[in-house]
């Protein structure tokens, strides 16, 4: 059984329904909960060790490295039915959005940080710590995200089952 197989038999009805229509939503936030993962812990370990004193560059740099990895995990997967485009054109326009959304991404944890001035000594380090995290890794992230969902499908993977499908394999 596939991962989206289980994760799909996973869901209660009539919920099920829904996310098998929406398949290649499921395999987006699928590789979304991924890269994630990797942008969170690049981010944490950046941060908490040689790019202390800068907590936006360790954002930036955990956000290109979780995209590089997006990018192979969506064409490949997420969208592998979808295409229209010449691949170098693809994956130009790909990472240009991946760097709008990096702008995305970073936006409420630079305003946490600098405009409400959630940083230390203003306020302690735990709080600062928990400031960093929720904006930086909830709420860029579920903004950065839909921004993606959206111009991905619009702009980088515009037409649906454009692409040759590999027999035998269970999307």
């Amino acid at each position: 059984m596939v991962v989206v197989e289980r994760v799909l038999s996973s869901i209660p009805q009539p919920y099920r329904a829904i996310a098998i229509k929406h398949r290649e939503l499921v395999k987006f936030a699928l590789v979304g909960g991924t890269t994630w993962v990797i942008d969170t812990a690049v981010f944490l370990v950046l941060k908490s060790t040689v790019l202390e004193p800068k907590p936006l560059t360790a954002k930036i740099i955990a956000v290109l490295m979780a995209t590089i990895v997006s990018y192979v995990l969506n064409r490949e997967w997420s969208f592998r039915t979808r295409g229209g485009r010449e691949r170098h054109h693809e994956a130009a326009l790909f990472f240009l959005i991946s760097g709008v959304g990096v702008a995305v991404y970073s936006a409420p944890l630079a305003v946490s940080r600098y405009v409400l001035d959630l940083q230390v000594p203003a306020v302690s380090l735990l709080s600062q710590n928990v400031a960093d995290f929720v904006s930086g890794q909830i709420i860029g992230v579920l903004a950065g995200m839909a921004f993606r969902w959206w111009a991905f499908r619009r702009f980088v993977f515009p037409h649906q089952d454009v692409r040759r499908q590999v027999p035998n394999v269970r999307a």
